[in-house]
C-alpha cells in the first residue's frame, strides 16, 4: 500500500479529531453492514441492501487508508471485492454466503477496534476469513492505488483513438469537493473503478492549487480528466460515482472522435474553466443538519438541568410560604418558570436518548459466536429496535442482555438433533423485543427451547443449600432460583457457561439501574425473561405523598387515580390481606406505612388516601398513604450508590425544602406483598 500523508500542515490535535470522527462513523457503518447482511441471510434480495453494505465497507476502507491502517485496508478491500461480485450479480446472495460475510464483518470490526485501541494488527489475524472471501472475489485488480495509475501532471494532447464497436471514447472530468475527503472517500478508488471499464488515460490538473499563504489543508484543489475507451455507455460510468453524488463535480462527455457529430462552436470546457464557472466549492447540504458533540458536554448539560429542576422546586417552596405567594404576578411567573424548566429538561433528555438498536445489533454477533461454540443453529429476531431510552441505560444494558442471550442459546435451545426428534425446526429462535410502557422500557428475551427443568433446578438448589429439602415452592419461586449467586445448571464448564456467573450478574445489573427482572417458562415450549427499566436515570414526574411524616414519591406513570376509601369499601381476605372496592371490582389494598416499616399494626389515619397503581404486567393494587401533597418533577438520585438497596424503593430525590424523599417502586411493592400473603412464598 502507498504511504498516505496528511495534506498541508495539520496539527496533531486536528489529526486526532479527524481520527475520532472516523471511528465514530465506523460504528454507524457497521450498523448498516450488520442490518444489511442479516437481511440477506434471511432471504432479502433487494439490490439496494447489497449496495448499502458495499458503500459501508467502502467507506471504512477509504477512511482507514488515510491513516495508513494497512491490515485493515487490505482486508476491507478483499471484503469489498467479494461484495462487488454479489453486486454485479455474479455471486448469489445465499444464506451461506451471507454468513461468511457476517463473519467478515465481525473481523473487520475487530480490526477497527484494534486500530482504535492503538494495537498493532497482524495480517494473519484476518487470514482465515480472508481465505473464505477469496473464494467469492474476482481476480486481482490491476488498478489498486494511485501508484498503479499513470498520471500526467498537465493536460496533454491525445492521438485519435478508434472507437469500440459499442460505447465510445469518453472524457470524464472529476473534481472532488472537500466533503468527499471528509467522508473518508478516496479518488484513487473511483478512478480505478472507471479504469476497469476499458482503456483509460488519467490526467491530473493541479492548476487550482493556491500559494502556500492561501492554502487551506481542509479544502480540495485537484481534479482529474479521464479519457476512457470503452464498450460501456454513460450510465456505467455514472454508476461508479453514485456513492459520492453531491460530493464532487462530475462531467461526462462523449469524445467527438468516437463518432459523435462535432460542435466546433461550443468546445468542451477545460477542468480549470469548469472550476472557475462554479466558484468556491461547498459540500451538499444534508436534509437534516447534524453536529457531533462531545459526550462530556452533554453530560454536563444534563447535570445542570438537574440542578435547575432542584432549584426551581426550592424557589417554588420558599415563595409558597412567603408573602409573595399572594401576588398573582409572582405566581404566574413561577408557573412560567416551571413550564420552561420542564421544556428544557425534556429537550435535554431527548438529546441523550438513543434507540436500543445499537445494543440489539451487538447481539447478532454474540449469537453467531454462540452457534460456533455450541454447534446449534440459531435465528435471532429483534423487535422494537427504534424504542428510545437514555444512553446511560443503553450503556449499562449491554452486559445483562449479553448474559441473557447467551443463556437462551446455551441453556434454552436444544441441540439440532433433539429438536428434530421433538418435531421442532432444527434452527432455534431467540427473540429480543423492546417496548415503552409509561416511564419504563420493557425488554424481553425469549426462546423456543425446552424451558426450565424445575426438578433439576430444585435439586441443585437443595444440594447447594439454597432451600430446604422439604420447602414448598410455587413454579415462579423455583424459576427465580436461577438468579441465585453461583447457580448454574451446566453439567460442565465451557466457554459460554458452567462457572456460576451469569443470571446473578444480570439481576444485580438490572437492580442497579432501578429495574426488575422476571422469568416465565413452559416446559417444552420455551422461556421468556422480562426486564423493566426506567427510561431515564435523570428526572421523573411523580406524586408527592406522606406516610407517618415521611415524604415519598410515587411515579406518575404508574399511578391511575387516587381514591379516598369509605369504611364499607375495604374487605378483609384472611388474616393478612385487605381488598379495596373500586367501581364494582376489588384490588389488593397495601398499607404503605406497614409495608415500608414506618408503622406497626395500627391502621392508617381517617383521612388516608389510596393510590391506585399498575405494574408492568398490568396488575393493579391500591397503596394506602396518609396524605397526598401534590405533583412534582424530581431529580433521580441512586439510592444503591449512596446508601444500599431498599426493598420497594427505586431511588431517592431531594425536595425543595431540602428533605430527602424515597421514590417508590410500585411493582416491587406489589410483588413483595404478594409473597408475604402467599404461604408458598413464605415457605420459600
Amino acid at each position: 500500500m502507498p504511504e498516505h500523508k496528511p495534506v498541508g500542515t495539520l496539527s496533531a490535535e486536528s489529526l486526532a479529531a479527524i481520527r475520532r470522527v472516523f471511528f465514530d462513523e465506523c460504528d454507524e457503518h457497521f450498523a448498516d453492514i450488520e442490518s444489511g447482511l442479516t437481511a440477506l441471510e434471511h432471504g432479502a434480495r433487494d439490490p439496494e441492501v447489497i449496495n448499502s453494505v458495499f458503500r459501508a465497507v467502502h467507506s471504512v476502507k477509504g477512511g482507514a487508508g488515510i491513516f495508513e491502517m494497512d491490515a485493515l485496508v487490505a482486508f476491507a478491500h478483499r471484503f469489498e471485492s467479494a461484495l462487488a461480485e454479489m453486486r454485479a450479480g455474479r455471486l448469489e446472495p445465499t444464506s451461506d454466503v451471507a454468513r461468511v460475510f457476517l463473519r467478515a464483518a465481525d473481523t473487520l470490526a475487530d480490526l477497527v477496534q484494534a486500530a482504535r485501541d492503538g494495537q498493532a494488527v497482524s495480517p494473519e489475524r484476518a487470514a482465515p476469513v480472508s481465505e473464505e472471501l477469496a473464494r467469492f472475489a474476482a481476480p486481482p485488480d490491476p488498478f489498486e492505488t494511485f501508484d498503479d495509475i499513470e498520471f500526467e501532471p498537465k493536460p496533454v494532447a491525445f492521438e485519435p483513438m478508434p472507437a469500440p464497436s459499442a460505447g465510445g471514447v469518453w472524457n470524464v472530468t472529476f473534481r472532488p469537493y472537500a466533503s468527499l475527503y471528509a467522508k473518508g472517500n478516496e479518488p484513487a478508488v473511483l478512478i480505478r473503478e472507471v479504469a476497469r471499464l476499458g482503456d483509460a488515460t488519467v490526467t491530473l490538473d493541479e492548476s487550482a492549487v493556491p500559494t502556500l499563504e492561501a492554502f487551506d489543508p481542509e479544502d480540495a484543489y485537484f481534479s482529474w480528466t479521464i479519457r476512457l475507451a470503452t464498450t460501456e455507455g454513460e450510465a456505467a460510468i455514472r454508476e461508479v460515482f453514485e456513492f459520492v453524488d453531491g460530493d464532487c463535480l462530475l462531467s461526462i462527455r462523449r469524445d467527438d472522435e468516437a463518432g459523435v457529430p462535432p460542435a466546433p462552436s461550443v468546445p468542451d470546457p477545460t477542468p480549470k474553466e469548469i472550476l472557475a464557472s462554479i466558484g468556491p466549492t461547498q459540500p451538499a447540504a444534508p436534509d437534516t443538519p447534524a453536529i457531533r458533540v462531545e459526550l462530556t458536554r452533554v453530560e454536563r448539560l444534563v447535570d445542570l438541568v438537574g440542578e435547575l429542576v432542584v432549584h426551581q422546586a426550592i424557589l417554588a417552596e420558599r415563595i409558597s410560604v412567603g408573602a409573595a405567594a399572594r401576588n398573582e404576578a409572582v405566581a404566574q411567573a413561577l408557573d412560567d418558570l416551571g413550564q420552561l424548566t420542564r421544556d428544557i429538561q425534556e429537550s435535554v433528555m431527548a438529546i441523550r436518548a438513543q434507540p436500543v438498536k445499537a445494543v440489539f445489533q451487538r447481539m447478532s454477533r454474540l449469537v453467531r459466536e454462540a452457534e460456533q461454540a455450541t454447534g446449534k443453529r440459531v435465528r435471532l429476531l429483534a423487535e422494537g429496535e427504534g424504542t428510545e431510552v437514555d444512553r446511560t441505560v443503553i450503556e449499562r444494558l449491554t452486559e445483562p442482555l449479553t448474559h441473557m442471550v447467551r443463556n437462551a442459546v446455551d441453556h434454552g435451545l436444544e441441540a439440532p438433533d433433539r429438536r428434530a426428534a421433538l418435531g421442532k425446526p432444527e434452527e432455534g429462535t431467540v427473540r429480543i423485543s423492546a417496548a415503552q410502557r409509561g416511564d419504563r422500557i420493557v425488554i424481553e428475551v425469549s426462546d423456543d427451547g425446552d424451558g426450565i427443568d424445575r426438578e433439576r433446578v430444585r435439586a441443585i438448589a437443595v444440594e447447594r443449600g439454597l432451600i430446604a429439602a422439604d420447602a414448598v415452592l410455587a413454579d415462579d419461586d423455583v424459576d427465580n432460583l436461577i438468579f441465585a449467586a453461583g447457580f448454574s445448571t451446566a453439567a460442565s464448564v465451557s466457554d459460554l457457561s458452567g462457572r456460576g456467573v451469569g443470571l446473578d450478574v444480570v439481576r444485580r445489573g438490572v437492580q442497579a439501574l432501578g429495574g426488575r427482572i422476571s422469568v416465565s417458562s413452559v416446559r417444552g415450549v420455551g422461556s421468556t425473561f422480562t426486564l423493566s427499566l426506567p427510561l431515564t436515570l435523570a428526572v421523573l414526574d411523580g406524586m408527592l405523598v406522606s406516610v407517618r411524616g415521611q415524604a415519598l414519591i410515587a411515579p406518575l406513570a404508574s399511578l391511575i387515580e387516587t381514591v379516598q376509601p369509605r369504611p364499607g369499601d375495604v374487605r378483609r381476605l384472611g388474616a393478612a390481606t385487605s381488598l379495596l372496592s373500586v367501581r364494582n371490582s376489588y384490588v389488593p389494598l397495601i398499607d404503605l406505612g406497614r409495608a415500608l416499616g414506618y408503622r406497626g399494626e395500627e391502621p392508617a389515619g381517617p383521612h388516608a388516601v389510596a393510590l391506585l397503581v399498575e405494574d408492568d404486567a398490568g396488575e393493579r393494587a391500591a397503596l394506602m398513604v396518609d396524605e397526598v401533597l401534590g405533583q412534582r418533577q424530581v431529580v433521580i438520585k441512586s439510592l444503591e450508590a449512596n446508601y444500599r438497596p431498599v426493598a420497594g424503593v427505586a431511588a431517592a430525590t431531594i425536595l425543595g425544602d431540602g428533605r430527602v424523599a424515597l421514590i417508590l417502586d410500585p411493582a416491587a411493592i406489589i410483588a413483595g406483598e404478594r409473597r408475604r400473603s402467599d404461604p408458598a412464598g413464605v415457605a420459600a
